[in-house]
């Protein structure tokens, strides 16, 4: 197969999966607030296999963010976080547990200033990074290794 056109299928398919794990938590109340569990950050760590996961997930947040309703900013800030923890991920991709690290850390870094200055909700950035890392810890961290597992048993079949 073309390795171009292999390339843009991935990410394609990435970017979709990352949009509809999102519609389900968001449909499940779990994709927004302080404490955000989003199935899609799960998808965090398929940098590690391919690099085709970073413009997709990194697609895939733009258009979640904007399907969903968010705020300008959010879609802008929430979709560069995404980002920057795909490239993370993807310079760590020989070390299985290190791999949920950028996203986490892009999150728990970014979205409390979203949380708190554009949607002006009540507390303060400590308390959101706290609840935006605990999320992140388990939408990356668990549900992301938990998935990295699965998949590496598979690289060679699916990537």
């Amino acid at each position: 197969m073309n390795k171009k056109i292999k390339f843009l299928t991935q990410a394609a398919m990435i970017a979709a999966l990352y949009v509809i794990l999102t519609f389900i938590a968001s449909a499940l109340g779990l994709a927004s607030q302080a404490i955000q569990i989003r199935f899609s950050e799960a998808l965090t760590v398929l940098p590690a296999f391919t690099p085709a996961a970073i413009p997709g997930l990194f697609i895939g947040c733009i258009l979640s963010n904007l399907l969903t309703g968010c705020a300008l900013y959010d879609i802008i800030f929430g979709s560069l976080a995404t980002l920057l923890g795909a490239l993370g991920t993807y310079a760590l991709k020989h070390h299985k547990y290190l791999t949920p690290i950028p996203p986490i850390a892009a999150n728990t870094l970014i979205i409390p200033f979203v949380i708190r200055y554009v949607y002006q909700s009540e507390g303060t950035i400590p308390f959101f990074m706290l609840t935006v890392g605990a999320g992140e810890v388990i939408s990356c961290g668990i549900l992301g290794l938990m998935l990295y597992s699965a998949l590496k048993k598979q690289k060679r079949n699916i990537f």
